[in-house]
């Protein structure tokens, strides 16, 4: 599968202007979807990129190091409103939460204390909490958006108290492996790009150094690639339950701050950016560290992504990010959605056929379809799905109705009355508003 000629174009043209005005010797850009990549678009010569060249990641790291966070908290390890001296005690900026932290509301300033991490080898995490103060809190929790690199740092140090193990080997065990991403890894590994800082007045090129962040790595340490960056960029849209199931990655992708209240073009879920273009919203995270910048964008409906990977700080962080969306968005305009196929509910059994049929509410007619042991209720600008619970019992699982309860109300005879939902109550007789 690959793009139509017409789609790859467009693509091709983005990379290559982007490569050119950003003066970045080089640039990988990849279209992806369902782990494969669809069409990929390397652009310079320092190196040539391809598909299997590392880059670094820088905070796109974060993503992995939530899911990490999300893991532990389904497997009852901690909940994400559980304040962080409760896992890290004595420090003292213990009263945030790791649902706080993880979503960049937590009050906390943007760095540790230090030298620029980035720039020098980090130390480890014992150097890192002795040297938090009460300083590093500029503001109350939820008070606004603020973007945090210490945040992660200190998730990182809570992943590893709780297990006693190491965060690199927490990577590896709980979401590389398992997703077959062999080629992201804790430090490079060839072949992989230089980082550049390329001179603003004679263009040379001057190599950046590449530090281990210690302490720090839970924010920007990883390398990778665009074929395991398609994979990280498939769980995204079609989680593997060995690692999360779907409605976790949901909660991630929920938003739970807007970054820009002036145009909501922007905003942050636990652990992924979310992006606003136009009337669609894509999940991901931007990410950079000396020499590199990186970006990873993903629609989830049309199951489509796009990787930008750029040696060179010329092509900042914002620029990149506009590179990725504008290549996503091309993408999604170009290519025909395949429609799903349709098929012939399954006949309704046991409850789910005493409660198929019409029903009405307050004078407007819905009717309920049965799907097997489910169904589906549709009327005037409602859609909802059910599945039982217990006798006379049915949970919302998708539509208005998500997590509502429908008790099924019954007469003498024990047959089907009404429906209660959520106090809404609903009859056979379009005459009854009671």
């Amino acid at each position: 599968m690959s793009l139509l000629p017409e789609t790859a174009r467009r693509v091709d043209e983005i990379a290559a202007r982007a490569q050119a005005e950003g003066r970045t010797p080089s640039l990988a850009l990849a279209v992806v979807r369902d782990r494969a990549v669809l069409h990929f678009a390397g652009v310079g010569a320092h190196p040539v990129p391809d598909a299997k060249t590392q880059y670094r990641l820088g905070s796109i790291t974060k993503t992995i190091t939530a899911t990490m966070v999300m893991q532990l908290r389904d497997e009852g390890f901690f909940a994400l409103d559980d304040l962080l001296y409760r896992h890290l005690p004595g420090t003292p900026i213990g009263g945030v939460t790791l649902r706080q932290l993880l979503g960049h509301v937590s009050g906390l300033q943007r760095e540790p204390d230090g030298p620029w991490w980035e720039r020098n080898a980090g130390g480890d995490v014992d150097k890192l909490l002795a040297d938090l103060g009460y300083d590093k809190l500029f503001g109350a929790p939820f008070r606004r958006y603020r973007y945090s690199n210490l945040a992660y740092g200190l998730l990182g140090a809570v992943l590893e108290k709780v297990t006693g193990e190491s965060w690199p080997s927490l990577v590896a065990k709980r979401v590389l492996d398992p997703l077959g991403m062999k080629r992201t890894t804790y430090a490079p590994m060839e072949p992989f790009a230089r980082g550049y800082v390329v001179h603003a007045l004679d263009g040379s090129l001057h190599e950046e150094p590449r530090h281990d962040s210690g302490a720090m790595a839970p924010a920007g340490q990883l390398w990778s690639t665009v074929t395991d960056m398609a994979k990280w960029a498939a769980f995204l849209t079609d989680p593997a339950p060995a690692v999360l199931p779907r409605e976790t990655v949901d909660e991630m992708c929920a938003p739970v701050v807007i970054s820009d209240l002036e145009s909501w073009t922007g905003g942050y879920g636990l652990g992924l950016q979310l992006f606003r273009v136009g009337e669609r919203v894509f999940v991901g995270h931007g990410g950079s560290m000396p020499g590199y910048v990186a970006h990873l964008a993903v629609h989830r409906r049309s199951r489509l992504g796009v990787i930008a990977f750029a040696n060179a700080y010329g092509l900042t962080g914002t620029h990149i990010k506009q590179v990725t969306l504008a290549a996503l968005t091309a993408a999604i305009d170009g290519e025909p959605e395949t429609p799903v196929p349709w098929s012939p509910p399954a006949p309704p059994t046991g409850e789910a056929a005493a409660l198929a049929g019409r029903w009405w509410w307050m004078g407007r007619e819905y009717e309920v379809r049965g799907d097997g042991e489910a169904i589906e209720m549709t009327g005037p600008n409602h859609r909802s799905r059910y599945v039982r619970e217990a006798p006379d019992r049915w949970r919302g699982t998708e539509g208005d109705n998500e997590g509502e309860i429908l008790q099924i109300l019954r007469d003498e005879d024990g047959a089907v009355r009404k429906l209660d939902i959520a106090t809404f109550v609903f009859s056979r007789d379009p005459h009854d508003l009671a």
